[in-house]
């Protein structure tokens, strides 16, 4: 019966969330039935399971979220999104309209921008470049999603995502976890993605299809769209339209200054700094009973996007005419998406504690191929069902990270492994129609899923898929690198 009441509560998370219920009453309402069906007191895990769990979360990173709002907000209100996409569009050229998108996306994504603020300066660009070539609009979602929403997400090394973030705990790792591995997974991502998209080009020249032509209405981000987006990143849609943009454009140096200041402080954080500090005072119970290990790579990330935000207010003063309403839109935006994937925690955090979980654990331990094989599924699994990658990576590693960290020791497998496998692979099935990266960026481009996303799934999933397979041979055989 608790073994049923974990899949009934699940598919009723899938299916409300799918309609574009609030996560933050359909998690706790999910977990609650579980409890119920298992002979479980419910009171009790509602306020003590289910909001510990999510309370941890949020406290946790809740900084990471703040910082990569007003990050993000202040690089679409200053003009530097734009300034960078243009950039590259004029020096690629319509002859290579396909590969200036996924750079430009690739560009401002690893440098610390959310992809929901991205979406809104990416998505014309990628229609201005498309009609220019001729090429079906229908492909721009895939290759918006290439570069935003694949290796610079999740396999990049120093990347600041939240997704490249959630493991570092776990693992006692860094944002620059596995770097060989990681460059040569977003290689073959790219190279994929590229190969995929070039061929559906051709193949539409080749049929006499053109660009298409653009709907009349105007992109509107709605609310079961915003709901869904919420528990796949760290920004709230909604906030896209506060704030106030500037009049001009900052040249390209300037654009990109501050995507530069947090991808090298994160660097120099994780791998110079913190590691040459005493912070041996992190034991006492007054700060947690934690330890440097696991604390130094949310703190790597959370200066790094201090400081890239503060260089954009710096070099980009003049261009935020509104200051205060960029940083206050900045902020509300980070405070919806921590409390969903926090309560998609707390629901985990719930189903972990049934008595029936063990058979869970044990059936997913069990996977033929040792630790990195069953790790990957679960996170697939997890990624898949919730439909979002950090939601399903913090539900697996919250019941799990303890157990993986244990085999990857026995095992003589290295964390920073591990961490690489858990970021990438939880990157491939959150992106199934439900997702809500997926749901925006056909609402913005006003694209439907029969149009576009049979292409999405080669460039977002299937090229991810490759990409974790080939890191999982290769470090099989090498280890980590």
């Amino acid at each position: 019966m608790g073994l049923l009441g974990i899949f009934l509560a699940l598919g009723l998370l899938m299916w409300l969330a799918f309609r574009g219920w609030s996560v933050l009453l359909v998690a706790p309402a999910a977990a609650i039935l579980a409890a119920l069906m298992s002979g479980q007191p419910l009171l009790a895990h509602w306020t003590q399971t289910f909001m510990g769990s999510a309370a941890r979360f949020v406290a946790q990173w809740f900084p990471l979220f703040l910082l990569g709002g007003l990050f993000g907000k202040l690089m679409d209100d200053s003009g530097s999104i734009n300034s960078i996409a243009n950039y590259l569009t004029e020096r690629l050229g319509t002859r290579r309209a396909m590969l200036s998108v996924v750079l430009a996306s690739a560009v401002v994504t690893y440098g610390g921008v959310s992809v929901f603020v991205a979406f809104f300066v990416l998505v014309p660009m990628a229609q201005q470049m498309f009609k220019a070539a001729d090429i079906p609009r229908r492909l721009m979602p895939a290759t918006i999603c290439l570069g935003a929403f694949t290796f610079t997400m999740s396999a990049l090394p120093g990347s600041p995502s939240i997704n490249n973030a959630i493991p570092m705990p776990y693992f006692g790792t860094t944002p620059f976890a596995a770097p060989g591995l990681g460059i040569i997974a977003s290689i073959v991502t790219l190279a994929f993605g590229m190969w995929w998209l070039a061929r559906a080009e051709a193949a539409a020249r080749k049929a006499g299809e053109g660009y298409g032509i653009d709907p009349d209405d105007t992109p509107v981000v709605d609310e079961k769209i915003r709901e869904h987006a919420s528990s796949t990143g760290e920004f709230d849609p909604a906030e896209i339209k506060n704030g106030k943009h500037g009049d001009g454009l900052p040249s390209f140096g300037l654009a990109v200054l501050p995507l530069a200041m947090v991808i090298v402080m994160n660097f120099v954080m994780s791998l110079v700094v913190l590691p040459r500090l005493n912070f041996s005072f992190l034991a006492e119970e007054a700060w947690g009973s934690t330890s440097i290990r696991a604390v130094a790579g949310i703190w790597s990330v959370a200066v790094a996007l201090a400081l890239g935000t503060l260089t954009v207010v710096i070099v980009n003063y003049r261009r935020l005419p509104a200051l205060r309403k960029s940083m206050d839109a900045g902020a509300n935006s980070s405070v919806l998406p921590v409390l969903t994937v926090g309560s998609l925690v707390g629901f985990g955090a719930v189903v972990a504690a049934m008595p029936a979980f063990a058979w869970v654990r044990d059936a997913v331990l069990s996977i033929q191929g040792g630790p990195l094989v069953s790790l990957t599924a679960a996170m697939n699994l997890l990624a898949g069902l919730t439909g979002s990658a950090s939601g399903g990576m913090a539900i697996a590693l919250d019941a799990l990270g303890e157990t993986y960290l244990r085999l990857a020791q026995e095992h003589g497998i290295d964390p920073s492994l591990m961490h690489r496998i858990a970021t990438i692979s939880s990157g491939t099935l959150d992106a199934l129609p439900h997702n809500g990266t997926v749901l925006t960026v056909l609402q913005v481009s006003r694209l439907t899923h029969r149009e576009s996303y049979f292409d999405m799934v080669m460039t977002v999933i299937v090229s991810v898929i490759v990409s974790f397979v080939a890191v999982i041979i290769l470090g099989s055989i090498f280890g980590s690198f």
